[in-house]
């Protein structure tokens, strides 16, 4: 009995197959990184739950879910530009990253500075943590390496960034910012944000430039070498140009006169060939270290001291070349945590934690579901399982879009594999609040071994512009908090604000 033969189109997938018959690609996710396994989610143990650092499963999910064209929302202001990232020192021992494999080896990259809190329009000289975000754009995929002018940030804990940004934020009601009490209220009952506080009043609060500025990755990551041992590991990003900050008064002149100073100083010196660079930096903590350590070394209010986890010189990068359009290289362009590249690793870190999903999903909504085939943020090469969605640029032709299949799509790559550590977990799923670990012993440092008296001052007259518009009780309630810094601080404060705070020091 003959066999019936079927039309052109239900042999799509078999036709597919015999045309790709040495076809040796290795399955990616989205952001072009190997996965190193397809058919499991990430669990504790055979029977435990799911977890939110799977970002293969998220990534997935999360596309599948948005298939159906979801709207598009605007970003916050910023300025970027394009250069290449060089390995100068030989790192290898700590991470199987390709990215680091030679000295001399380059990368191409893009970085974007932003503003934190205010919006498209927003001066670039106000008050403000500032974003240093690098895309590095390696032959195993995208690695977002998404940080700030500041080592450390204010809360340490995903579930309370959402509330910290709405205090920076307009008020629902006047929709006018600051919002003195908003801001005020918050820090003094979360006195995990004092650290970083006496950082965003310093003088580093306004960098005179954004090339005049260091960069942190903030968050802690961690490395896997080649023979799968494990890291946790800071990123560095020292200024060439030495560290320049604004008086305040001339940051509010040029508010006014020039917004987008800082977008101008950028652009024109790349194209007067005054290439800003960085040299990159890492820190390193052993496991048994971090198990041994006096304060959290996932936490991201505090920083690991230099003098016991010492700078590691890695490499240098350079910004040599300008968007040749804003909009579709510097607006669209899209930096996500969970772009990891095989060697390189999450951590606990809470705030990391959340971010993973937080920064993948925000593009989603205001990019598209196919934020990832806009040029910018497109990785060389991506074989994956996503498709259709808005704004759909490359979907892999007749390729199969499921997984496991018998048409040659996509292979597991082993290597990506090899390089995924097991991470014994132990413990009970329960909310535990970290607010109240140590808030002060590394702010005091700050304060009395690092800064000098005219940076102290400064730093003080720059808190009382903010104090005192506020209510005496968060005046009163700031005075006791930066006293536990320092009882010189908070005397100053008090007298600053003159009969305001009904604090007894």
């Amino acid at each position: 009995m003959s066999i019936p033969k079927r039309d052109t189109a239900a042999e799509q997938l078999s036709e597919y197959s015999e045309e790709h018959e040495d076809n040796h690609d290795k399955i990616t996710t989205t952001w072009g990184v190997p996965v190193p396994e397809k058919d499991a989610s990430l669990t504790i143990g055979y029977h435990g739950p799911i977890l939110l650092q799977d970002y293969n499963l998220i990534d997935e999910i999360a596309h599948f879910t948005r298939e159906r064209i979801p709207e598009r929302v605007v970003h916050a202001k910023g300025a970027g530009a394009f250069g290449y990232f060089e390995v100068t020192h030989d790192i290898t021992e700590y991470t199987a990253a390709k990215i680091f494999s030679e000295i001399g080896k380059k990368t191409p990259i893009a970085v974007r500075f932003s503003q934190v809190a205010g919006e498209l329009g927003y001066p670039d000289t106000i008050r403000d943590i500032r974003g240093f975000a690098i895309k590095f754009y390696t032959e195993d995929g995208i690695w977002d390496l998404v940080g700030n002018n500041a080592p450390i940030f204010f809360v340490k804990d995903c579930a309370l960034f959402p509330s910290f940004i709405h205090t920076m934020k307009r008020n629902p009601k006047t929709h006018m910012r600051p919002d003195y009490d908003m801001f005020w209220d918050m820090i003094t009952l979360r006195p995990e944000t004092t650290h970083t506080c006496l950082i965003f009043f310093s003088d580093r609060g306004i960098p005179a430039s954004f090339r005049k500025m260091h960069g942190y990755g903030t968050n802690t990551f961690a490395f896997v070498n080649a023979h799968g041992k494990f890291f946790y590991c800071k990123f560095h990003y020292r200024s060439e140009q030495g560290v320049e900050n604004m008086d305040p008064k001339v940051a509010q002149k040029l508010a006014g006169e020039d917004p987008d100073y800082h977008l101008r100083d950028l652009y024109n010196a790349i194209e007067n060939e005054e290439y800003p660079s960085w040299k990159f930096y890492v820190q390193i903590m052993t496991p048994e270290q971090a198990e041994k350590s006096s304060y959290d070394p996932f936490d991201d209010t505090k920083v690991w001291l230099h003098s016991e986890y010492p700078l590691i010189p890695v490499g240098r990068f350079t910004l040599n070349k300008n968007p040749s359009n804003y909009f579709a290289e510097v607006e669209q362009i899209g930096f996500d945590p969970a772009h990891l590249i095989p060697g390189i690793e999450p951590s606990p870190d809470r705030m990391l934690q959340g971010r993973l999903f937080a920064y993948g999903d925000t593009h989603r909504y205001r990019l598209g579901v196919n934020h990832l085939q806009i040029p910018v943020n497109s990785p060389f090469k991506a074989s994956h399982f996503a498709r259709d969605g808005k704004m759909t640029l490359h979907s892999q032709g007749g390729a199969p879009n499921y997984h496991p299949n018998s048409f040659n799509g996509p292979k597991i790559d082993k290597r990506a594999k090899a390089l995924s550590p097991v991470i014994p977990l132990h413990g009970e799923a329960t909310r535990i609040d970290n607010g109240n670990d140590d808030n002060f012993t590394q702010a005091r440092l700050l304060y009395q071994k690092v800064m000098k008296d005219d940076e102290k001052d400064r730093m003080i007259q720059n808190m009382l512009v903010w104090l005192k518009p506020t209510k005496p009780q968060f005046q009163d309630k700031a005075v006791k908090m930066f006293s536990q810094v320092d009882q010189d601080l908070g005397k100053k404060l008090k007298i600053g604000l003159g009969s305001s705070p009904h604090i007894d020091l």
